[in-house]
């Protein structure tokens, strides 16, 4: 996998107001959303279909945290992010 520099949520960094601790929880699970998709993009490229399963079980996880995002459901949000953070 590559690093790339660039911090895709930069605009959370610059957001008007004063960062709390939703900032940082929202902040968090974002960044563990981001490196879990990484994630899912190396599953999908594992010869002969052999991650698969994998990458369907990290796929669904990310999309139960979107969800808790848009949802704005902190206990949820704490949960995937535990969860996200153990995936590898």
């Amino acid at each position: 996998m590559t690093v790339d520099n660039k911090d895709p949520l930069d605009f959370l960094n610059n957001a008007v107001g004063r960062p709390g601790a939703q900032t940082d929880l929202i902040q968090s699970l974002l960044y563990e959303i981001i490196r879990v998709k990484e994630l899912i993009k190396y599953y999908n490229g594992i010869p002969n279909g052999a991650g698969q399963l994998g990458a369907s079980i990290l796929h669904e996880l990310v999309a139960e945290a979107y969800k808790s995002l848009v949802n704005y459901d902190t206990e949820l949000m704490r949960k995937y992010y535990d969860l996200l953070q153990n995936c590898d």
